[in-house]
């Protein structure tokens, strides 16, 4: 007696319904794993407000070094705020 796949088990049928489950199964892995580095990357970075302050405060540090004088210092605020 011969008992191969074709005679007992789960048939032709259910050897394609695993393939389909396990592309199925590693899509949604490969997928997650995709979106949460796009979300990772997405949201990690600083915000642009956060650089915005960042440059202002420099900025600020700078006029009161005397590194710039008022009108670059105005000059490079409105750029700065103009930018966000």
């Amino acid at each position: 007696m011969y008992y191969g796949w074709q005679h007992t088990g789960i048939g032709i049928g259910g050897w394609i319904v695993m393939l389909i489950a396990m592309v199925v199964f590693w899509s949604v892995i490969v997928f997650g794993v995709v979106a949460l580095v796009r979300y990772l990357v997405h949201h990690g970075g600083p915000a642009q407000s956060a650089t915005g302050d960042q440059a202002e405060t420099i900025l600020r540090e700078r006029f009161a070094k005397g590194e710039i004088n008022e009108d670059e210092y105005r000059a490079k605020l409105d750029l700065i705020r103009s930018k966000r």
